[in-house]
């Protein structure tokens, strides 16, 4: 069995570097870990309540610019719902309220309103700012072209030269002179990154300029919508999308990539699978990759990255409410909140790595939007800001837990202060850390941004998507352009777009990896009017005990509002018995009622079993 091309890997570079491979025609097969698409583009169910693993708004709507055509020629505009957000953020300060418009003549018209002073040093920024965009997706891709171009730099591109002679830092300090103006234009640093004085001017103008021009987004329903929809057009088109399937190792000989070996993420018992392949796309995060290979492209790739910095993490307070926000005066959708000890961009990083009674955050309200992540009458949130691994790492389990809910109630205390009454409509909370991250990406550092984007990495700097082996190509945030929605789409895309532009490939067979793990439905009864066991075929690797637990996720699902297609169950057959039996709460659920509809027949795929 052979593919074109394996992808290490399903978040949004992968599924989209995927997803166009198989538009170009290409046999593809992804492996990811998780039980789902997305890595951080997905979500997960709590009570009522949808909750949003990451995205807040996600920027690159122009019109004819590249996500929209990326997105046209994939069919997402299709199926998937962008919603946006009613302004960029609204900064609350001792400085008073500020309010981030979209569009660049409302912008510069809200900042010189507050800060007259700065008119030349705003109008300045804005035209830069501008100017990064036009100019930043028009540089040749290239490097010998790009060489070319060299010297007309400052003639072609003026903006990326003096936007490349900048830390963020470095830029405001010599053109903006009241530090409140600043701050409130770097309210939202921490979605790129935790110092000003470190960030590359270059990499903050890209996105930025897109969130003012054109505005911030939101995915109706999650982005686990838009995950979900590239794996599905992957499969669509001849390709196989494999979850829970954990890469081990990049087999390589003569110099080149080979195949593929991976095991089963939820089924240890289960033997490694290899697949040849023509070409692999490395997804998952750049530090772990040496790891997979041989050497000597281990020891290269490690000496390659030695001397990279990654960038911080966030943590993440998750929030189901019983109400809307309205009445505890939560006006806005990104409620921006800095630090008391923060009076100039100095102190911005101090902040960002200090007591967390002081740390400045980001409350977003979703409810602003009809985002369909909680049910009429109720509302979800997330309190964000940044973190760092070292922080966590060495608690044991207990002092882990405790610490988490240490911070909670930190924040939510903080949280309480700036919108009285509040927390008595909190129903549901939970606390995500950059060791969360790190579990379920597999982030180094538990870093979403990948390499830090500081001016010797970003940019023209930034690794690109071939330099070390001839037919192993890197797709995330860890390369270039970066990370966030738009960078790891964009990463994904120029990825598939050189891999066809350099031919690699061999006739593949059509023979197609079978998953085991998809069972057929094979009876579904009533226990009472609460209970409902549904009993499906058993694959030849399932092999439990009891008290273990699996996890059933529906295939095609007959019902789907307000609900993921898959729990977490325990196995009620029992270990001898030729079937996986389950019971399912009928608790009024779409995915209760999608199990009372499923037909003898339906498919399911079965993760597990695990403890």
């Amino acid at each position: 069995m052979k593919y074109n091309t394996v992808i290490i890997g399903g978040g949004l570079a992968g599924l989209t570097a995927g997803a166009t491979l198989t538009k170009f025609g290409k046999k593809v097969l992804l492996l990811e870990q998780h039980h789902k698409p997305g890595g951080c583009a997905t979500t997960f169910k709590r009570g009522d309540f949808i909750i949003e693993v990451g995205l807040h708004e996600m920027c690159g709507f122009e019109k004819d610019g590249s996500i929209k055509r990326i997105f046209n020629m994939l069919e997402v505009d299709q199926e998937v719902e962008f919603l946006q957000v009613p302004e960029l953020y609204a900064v609350h300060s001792d400085n008073g309220k500020f309010v981030f418009p979209h569009t660049f003549q409302a912008a510069s018209k809200a900042l010189i309103d507050k800060y007259p002073e700065d008119e030349k040093g705003i109008k300045r920024l804005m035209k830069l700012l501008a100017g990064i965009r036009s100019e930043g997706v028009k540089l040749p891709r290239t490097p010998l072209k790009r060489k070319l171009m060299y010297p007309f730099m400052p003639l072609f591109y003026p903006s990326l030269v003096e936007a490349s002679r900048h830390t963020v830092g470095s830029w405001f300090d010599k053109y903006i002179t009241n530090e409140n103006a600043k701050l409130d234009l770097l309210a939202h640093l921490v979605y790129w990154n935790d110092d000003p004085y470190t960030l590359s001017m270059f990499y903050y103008g890209l996105p930025f300029s897109s969130f003012i021009g054109s505005g911030g987004y939101f995915i109706k329903g999650g982005s686990q919508q838009l995950s979900n929809h590239l794996a599905a057009y992957i499969e669509k088109h001849g390709g196989c999308v494999l979850l829970g399937k954990r890469a081990e190792k990049i087999n390589t000989k003569n110099g080149r990539v080979t195949s593929v070996t991976f095991r089963d993420s939820f089924n240890e018992s289960l033997d490694s699978v290899t697949i040849a392949c023509d070409t692999i796309v490395a997804n998952c995060a750049m530090p772990i990759v040496p790891d997979m290979l041989d050497e000597p492209h281990a020891t290269s790739l490690r000496q390659k990255i030695a001397d990279k910095t990654n960038a911080c993490s966030l943590l993440n307070i998750y929030l189901g409410f019983n109400s809307s926000l309205e009445a505890y005066g939560v006006k806005h959708y990104s409620n921006a909140f800095k630090g008391d000890d923060v009076k100039t961009l100095k102190d911005i990083y101090p902040n960002n790595t200090g007591d967390w009674s002081k740390r400045s955050f980001v409350f977003v309200d979703y409810n602003k939007i009809d985002s369909q992540l909680a049910p009429p009458g109720k509302s979800v949130g997330v309190i964000c800001c940044a973190d760092y691994l070292k922080d966590w790492d060495g608690l044991s389990k207990e002092d882990y837990k405790a610490k988490k809910e240490e911070v909670a109630q930190i924040l939510l205390g903080r949280l309480e202060e700036q919108f009285p009454g509040i927390r008595e409509s909190i129903a549901y909370y939970e606390v995500a850390t950059s060791k969360t991250i790190k579990r379920f990406t597999s982030n180094t550092a538990g870093s979403v941004y990948g390499f830090k984007q500081t001016k010797e990495q970003s940019s023209t700097n930034r690794l690109r998507n071939n330099f070390l082996i001839p037919n192993l190509y890197f797709a995330s945030a860890w390369t270039f352009p970066g990370g966030g929605f738009e960078g790891s789409i964009m990463g994904g895309f120029l990825a598939a777009l050189q891999m066809n532009r350099d031919k690699k490939w061999s006739d593949s067979d059509t023979d197609k990896y079978v998953d085991e793990r998809i069972v057929k439905l094979i009876e579904r009864k009533k226990i009472d009017d609460k209970t409902l066991e549904l009993s499906f075929e058993k694959s030849l690797g399932f092999q439990h005990i009891k008290g273990q637990y699996a996890i059933l996720n529906l295939m095609e699902p007959k019902v789907t509002q307000l609900d993921l297609p898959y729990r977490w169950l325990p196995v009620v057959s029992s270990p001898e018995e030729d079937s996986i039996q389950f019971h399912i709460e009928l608790d009024g659920s779409s995915f209760s009622k999608s199990c009372e509809g499923i037909d003898i027949g339906d498919k399911a795929t079965v993760f597990g079993p695990m403890v």
